[in-house]
């Protein structure tokens, strides 16, 4: 099957890159020459791990190409996905800035020749779907298409597995035929009983708002309680365990942490919450849930001042983790990147490390001091910050770092090592909802 994937950028590269391990061929299309040129070089212009090996075993077999010439894709593909970015509005009003998609749309109809099913991938609000079908249909009245939303539901650091191995596959269009092109798309997750859910336009698109704001709120919700285990003596570590053992809430998102970020939670809860508000209904919850994540993230700036003695000014933090999460080296919406700078602007001096951010940090914060490992950071520090729970990060010689330090300070933002653990080896310890 021919495909076409408008986007090269996190979700258009790995999901053009599995469609092709899938057997199809696919082009990936940019108008960024630059990004371009580079896969064409076989460089990959975003860290995931194993999409390098991915995509140039794909190149190799003649499954997968790049283009920055749409006339080059679109006239012989059976599918065009729509992959390009959908960040919030630079108005700050938290709207989805839907115009590379409409861009998108219009390109896309100037090449239509033969049916050809038209896949929003990117994360758009309801009604999109029906918006990029008006235009194309303006565009080109003679074009022969249907559109689907297909929404993505790649996590940052496992996204290869995530495509290959999905909970579920979400696919939205009012037309019979479409469906059987996307039937075609994901025939191999079909042979693997992979659960399908077929619905409309409309369903498909707040299904995925729904979900992250439903994680979102899980993770607000966890950060609450661990600052009430912090005023009543409770343990959130085995707060979170006895409550996610009941069938009904499960484990998994309810680790503390210095807040949500990345480029999903934080844009798609206020998108979620502006679609409401257009049709006069109250998301009081997903409300909650960004003002819980925004107190969190200011919470986490007064724990490492008192962690100082209740002043920065002259003190060095090391920093441990710059990126929102491990294995990926994206600093969008990054909790370290809202606490450190009101830290650094009143005198603090940052040493930081990760293993993949630091290049964009560097051009985001010149002045931070840049170091190539943990035990370097924490050369001369003050106070050591854990904020991204990298595996570099969870065995530690602590004796080492206490040793390279100033002070003896210890702040788990991630809650990657007990109490005991820090304390026994010489150092102050703060956590959260840990005693």
């Amino acid at each position: 099957m021919n495909i076409t994937m408008i986007g090269t950028g996190y979700v258009g590269l790995v999901t053009g890159a599995c469609l092709a391990e899938f057997g199809h061929r696919v082009i990936c299309m940019d108008k960024d020459t630059d990004k371009i040129d580079r896969l064409l070089k076989g460089e990959i212009p975003i860290y995931e791990p194993g999409l390098d090996t991915l995509v140039a075993k794909n190149v190799e077999d003649g499954h997968l190409k790049f283009s920055s010439d749409l006339a080059d894709c679109v006239p012989e593909a059976q599918a065009v996905f729509i992959a390009v970015g959908t960040p919030s509005s630079r108005r700050g009003d938290g709207y989805a800035d839907l115009s590379y998609i409409y861009a998108a749309a219009k390109d896309i109809a100037v090449h239509l020749s033969d049916y050809t099913v038209v896949v929003d991938k990117s994360t758009v609000p309801v009604g999109t779907a029906r918006q990029v079908k008006r235009i194309i249909k303006e565009s080109n009245p003679s074009a022969d298409f249907d559109v689907a939303s297909n929404p993505e539901f790649l996590r940052e650091g496992a996204a290869i597995n995530d495509f290959m191995r999905p909970d579920r596959v979400v696919v939205g269009t009012d037309s019979e035929k479409a469906r059987g092109v996307m039937k075609e798309v994901y025939d191999p997750l079909f042979l693997l009983s992979t659960p399908f859910v077929f619905t409309g336009l409309e369903s498909a698109e707040l299904i995925k708002y729904a979900a992250n704001a439903f994680l979102a709120m899980k993770i607000s919700f966890i950060n609450e309680m661990s600052t009430l285990c912090e005023e009543v003596g409770a343990d959130v570590v085995d707060l979170a365990k006895g409550i996610g053992l009941d069938g009904r809430i499960g484990a998994k998102f309810l680790h503390p942490g210095p807040g949500y970020g990345g480029s999903c939670f934080p844009k798609d809860t206020l998108a979620l919450l502006r679609i409401a508000q257009e049709n006069g209904v109250t998301a009081r919850s997903v409300e909650a849930a960004v003002e819980i994540n925004s107190a969190q993230k200011a919470r986490m700036v007064k724990k490492i001042r008192d962690a100082l003695g209740g002043s920065e000014a002259g003190k060095t933090i090391a920093a441990l983790g710059l990126a929102f999460k491990p294995e990926t080296d994206d600093l969008r919406e990054s909790p370290p990147l809202s606490i450190l700078p009101p830290l650094a602007e009143k005198g603090a001096k940052i040493r930081a490390h990760d293993p993949q951010g630091m290049r964009e940090a560097k051009e985001m914060y010149p002045d931070w001091t840049y170091v190539n490992n943990a035990y370097e950071a924490c050369e001369g520090a003050d106070v050591v910050v854990l904020f991204t729970e990298w595996n570099q990060y969870r065995a530690l010689n602590l004796a080492e770092i206490k040793e390279k330090m100033n002070g003896a300070v210890f702040v788990d933002l991630r809650n990657v090592y007990s109490p005991k653990q820090i304390q026994d080896a010489g150092f102050k310890y703060y956590g959260l909802g840990r005693m």
